[in-house]
C-alpha cells in the first residue's frame, strides 16, 4: 500500500472490483490531458497496480488548438517517465485542429485512442470522466432536448473498437475530490485555459450553470445528477433490450417481391425496403414503439432521426390503410398497406 493511501484508492478499488471494470494483469491505456480528472486517475491506477498486475501506459492527444500550450505535450511526456510508464503521442491533424468544436476533438480522439490500443495490444482505453461529467453532460443533454439514452449518456464502460472497452471508473469521484487529492499528493496539473472558454456550452454548464443551482437548489446537485444518469441507465437499457426483442418480432428486413405496392397516379410501382407488423405494436407501450421505429429510421437514413420523425412513423400504427408520411430525408415514405407499415 502506499504511503499517500486515501479513501479514493479504496472507492476506486471497490468500485473496479463491484462493476468489474478490469481484470487482473489487463493492459490499460490511460488517457491524460493534463488536467486534474485525468492525473488523479493516473495516480490512483499507478497505485493499485501492485494489487492488480496491470500492464499500464499513458497516451496523450495533442489537439492543436490555438490556446493549447507547446509545451503540453511534453509535460505530460514528463509525468510518464517519472512514473516509468510508456508514452503515447497522438497528435491532430490540420482539419481537427482548425475545425475547434468539441464533437469533432471528441471523435477524433476516441478514433486515436483507439486505434493506439489496437496497435500496442491494450485491451482497456480508461478516460478521467468524473461525477461532475455525468452532471454537465445530462445538463448539457437535457436543454437539447434529448430522450432517456441521451440523458443517461457517460456510462461505466462501452465497446471502443473490437476487443477494447472504453472504461471510465471514476464516476462516482467528483471534480472536487480530484482537485483536492492533486493538491494533497502535489500532482502538476496543467490549468488549461480552453476550460475557462465560455463559448463552449459545456465550458459555461461547468462554470455558471451547476454552481448557480447548486448554491440556490441542492448543494449536492453533482452527486444527486449522476445518480439520476445511473437510474435513467438502467431503465434505458431495461427498454432497450425489450426495443430489441420487438423489433426482432414486429420488423420484416427482407420483405419479398410480393410487397410490391400499387401504381401512385402513373409512378412505377417500389418494393418495400423495410416493413414493420402494425397489430404487434399496437399492443405495446409507446415508449417502445417510439424505439421500434427510431431503430427502422436508423437503419433507413444517413443520419439520427428527429423525435418529428419518430412520431409521424408511430402515428401510423393506428392510421387508416393508405395513410402515408412526407418524404423522410433521403427520399423515403413510410405508408400503410393493410397491417404493415411500408418503407419504400
Amino acid at each position: 500500500m502506499p504511503l499517500n493511501w486515501t479513501s479514493l484508492h479504496d472507492r476506486l478499488h471497490q468500485t473496479i472490483r463491484r462493476r468489474k471494470l478490469f481484470s487482473s494483469e489487463e493492459s490499460i491505456l490511460i488517457a491524460v490531458s493534463g488536467g486534474q480528472d485525468s492525473l488523479c486517475l493516473a495516480q490512483l491506477l499507478l497505485d493499485l497496480q501492485p494489487k492488480w498486475a496491470w500492464k499500464l501506459a499513458i497516451a496523450h492527444c495533442n489537439h492543436r488548438w490555438a490556446v493549447d500550450s507547446p509545451q503540453l505535450p511534453g509535460h505530460v511526456q514528463a509525468i510518464a517517465e517519472s512514473w516509468n510508464l510508456p508514452f503515447h503521442l497522438v497528435t491532430a491533424p490540420d482539419a481537427v485542429a482548425e475545425d475547434n468544436r468539441e464533437a469533432t476533438a471528441r471523435n477524433w480522439r476516441y478514433t486515436a485512442l483507439s486505434t493506439l490500443a489496437t496497435t500496442h495490444g491494450f485491451t482497456s482505453v480508461t478516460t478521467g470522466h468524473t461525477a461532475s461529467d455525468r452532471a454537465e453532460t445530462l445538463i448539457y443533454n437535457l436543454i437539447r432536448g434529448s430522450g432517456i439514452d441521451g440523458l443517461s449518456a457517460l456510462g461505466w464502460s462501452r465497446s471502443l473498437a473490437p476487443n477494447i472497452a472504453l472504461v471510465r471508473p471514476m464516476l462516482t469521484i467528483t471534480r472536487t475530490e480530484t482537485a483536492n487529492f492533486c493538491q494533497q499528493l502535489s500532482l502538476p496539473v496543467w490549468d488549461d485555459p480552453a476550460n475557462d472558454d465560455l463559448h463552449y456550452a459545456r465550458n459555461r454548464i461547468r462554470a455558471e450553470v451547476l454552481p448557480y443551482l447548486a448554491q440556490h437548489f441542492n448543494p449536492n446537485l453533482e452527486y444527486t445528477l449522476a445518480t439520476t444518469v445511473e437510474v435513467l441507465q438502467a431503465d434505458a437499457a431495461y427498454l432497450e433490450a425489450e426495443a430489441d426483442q420487438l423489433f426482432q418480432q414486429a420488423v420484416d428486413e427482407r420483405p419479398s417481391a410480393a410487397t410490391l405496392l400499387d401504381e401512385v397516379e402513373g409512378t412505377t410501382a417500389a418494393i418495400a425496403r423495410l416493413r414493420v407488423q402494425r397489430r404487434q405494436l399496437m399492443q405495446c407501450p409507446l415508449s417502445l414503439q417510439r424505439r421500434v421505429m427510431r431503430k427502422c429510421l436508423l437503419k433507413l437514413l444517413s443520419k439520427a432521426p428527429t423525435f418529428e420523425h419518430i412520431e409521424k412513423l408511430s402515428a401510423l400504427i393506428t392510421a387508416p390503410n393508405r395513410s402515408q408520411t412526407d418524404p423522410l430525408p433521403g427520399g423515403t415514405i413510410a405508408r400503410v398497406n393493410g397491417d404493415w407499415i411500408e418503407f419504400i
